[in-house]
Formats: C-alpha cells, structure tokens, sequence
C-alpha cells in the first residue's frame, strides 16, 4: 500500500471515532455564548495557530446568516504585533494569556486548541479565561494532555500522529461552523413561520 493510501485509511478510523455528539455539544456552547451576546475567542499554536485562525474565519462569516445577530469571534494568533511583542517583552508562555486578560469576561468562550495538549500558553490562556469566568473548550490529540483536564470541555482526537490530528481538528472545525449556521437558519425560519 502507498503511503497516501495508508494516510486516508488511518484518517478514516480516525475521524469514525469522534462522537457527533460532543460536536453538537461545541455548536451548542458557541450558540450559547452568541445567544447571551458574548465571545468566542481562540488560540493554538503552529497548525494549531493556523486552525484557530480559520476557524475564526468561518465562525464570524460562515455563519452570518441574513436577519439574525452575527458570531462576536477573536483569534489570539492574528494580531502578530501583539504576540510577538509579549513574547518578546514577558515570555512565550504568557502570548495568549496577556492579551486574554484585555479581553475575556464572564460568559465569553475560549477554544485552546493544542495537539499535544501540552503548550505552556494555550494552559495559561484557559487558566486566565476560568478566573474570568469563561467558559472553555479544548481540541487536543493523543491522550489529551493537561489540555484536557483543564478545560470544562475537552475533545480529543485519539491519534499518535499529529498531522491526523490538525486535519481531524479542522474537520471539527467545520462541522461546528455548519452545524452552527445550520440552527441559526432553522431558528429565522422557525420565527418567520410564526
């Protein structure tokens, strides 16, 4: 077998292993958060940086749907300036940690997104977002690392390989964002039809 072949075949078992439902629980706390006109904000580093990214992307513009308040959605990696300066400045650890405490409040969500579920500043970023009351959720890989211990909502893709990993991440990513846009067209035609 080629190793493209292998790759599919072992990506497949992966993604049949995750559980719908804890994906409707994520599209449930977002809905949530929006509903109580809170915030979404995300960190991760490396691919996890770049997922984070886009999956800020889709949840403040793959969801808009015409006639209903949009996602308030922040990604702690796209302010560079930012990032670099307090990593710079202070530590690498506190990146996403720093810039969390100018803008998480009670009721905000945070998605810390860590492969490993071991990265020094995605766990203090959701250290931060408890004390301020936040709600958090955690996307890790192997076993799930201090990551998911940590947050009140961990979903762990089981897998040794890091590049299933990020893709199965991504693919949560989207099913969040579609479920999320889905509810929120089924809730405005359910208001229109009354």
């Amino acid at each position: 077998m080629i190793a493209a072949d292998r790759y599919l075949e072992e990506m497949a078992r992966v993604i049949g292993a995750l559980a719908g439902e804890e994906i409707e629980r994520i599209v449930d706390a977002v809905l949530t958060t929006r509903n109580r006109g809170r915030k979404i904000i995300l960190c991760g580093n490396g691919g996890s940086a770049a997922t984070a990214s886009h999956f800020a992307c889709d949840l403040a513009k793959g969801t808009a749907v015409p006639g209903e308040r949009r996602l308030c959605v922040i990604a702690l990696t796209d302010n560079v300036p930012l990032l670099t300066a307090w990593g710079n400045d202070s530590d690498y650890a506190d990146v996403f940690s720093e810039q969390l405490r100018n803008l998480v409040q009670e009721g905000d969500l945070v998605v810390a997104i860590s492969g490993s579920g071991n990265s020094p500043n995605v766990l203090r970023a959701v250290t931060v977002a408890h004390e301020a009351g936040a709600m958090t959720i955690g996307l890790c890989g192997f076993e799930g690392g201090k990551l998911a211990q940590l947050v009140r909502m961990p979903l762990v893709v089981r897998s040794d390989s890091m590049e299933r990993i990020e893709d199965a991440h991504m693919i949560i990513c989207h099913a969040v964002a579609v479920g999320v846009r889905e509810r929120l067209r089924s809730a405005l035609e359910a208001s229109v039809a009354v």
